[in-house]
C-alpha cells in the first residue's frame, strides 16, 4: 500500500467519498470524525498527509492544525484543508495555523488526487 492519509471530517458521506477516491489512487486512509478524533489518531501513528475540514464539533480544523504543528512528528507533514470555507480571511488563518493548501467543497475527486500527488507523490 502507498502513503497514508488522515482524513478528518464530521460528514460521513464526505469522508466516504474522500476515502473511496484516495484508496482508488493507491493511498491508505485513516478516517477521523472530528478534530479531537483526528488528533488522537495522529498521536498514535504517523501519516504522510492530513486532510481536514474546518467546521467540526469538539475541535475545528484550525485548532487541529495548530495542535498537530506543536508535535515534533507533524512539523513537516503536509496539511490540506478541505472545506466549504473559501474566504481569503479564512485561508490566511489556515496558512497562519500551518496549512499547506486549501481545497473547497464540493470537491472534484480527480482534482483531490492531483493535489495529493503533487504534495506527497
Amino acid at each position: 500500500m502507498g502513503k497514508t492519509i488522515l482524513a478528518v471530517d464530521d460528514s460521513i458521506s464526505l469522508r466516504q467519498m474522500v476515502t473511496f477516491s484516495l484508496k482508488a489512487a493507491g493511498y491508505k486512509v485513516i478516517e477521523a470524525v472530528d478534530g479531537r478524533d483526528g488528533l488522537d489518531k495522529a498521536k498514535s501513528q504517523t501519516v504522510d498527509l492530513v486532510l481536514t475540514d474546518q467546521n467540526m464539533p469538539r475541535m475545528d480544523g484550525l485548532a487541529l492544525i495548530k495542535a498537530l504543528r506543536e508535535m515534533a512528528s507533524y512539523q513537516r507533514v503536509p496539511i490540506l484543508m478541505l472545506t466549504t470555507e473559501s474566504s481569503d480571511e479564512m485561508k490566511a488563518q489556515g496558512r497562519a495555523a500551518g496549512a499547506n493548501g486549501w481545497l473547497v467543497k464540493p470537491f472534484d475527486p480527480q482534482r483531490l488526487i492531483e493535489v495529493v500527488k503533487k504534495v506527497i507523490g
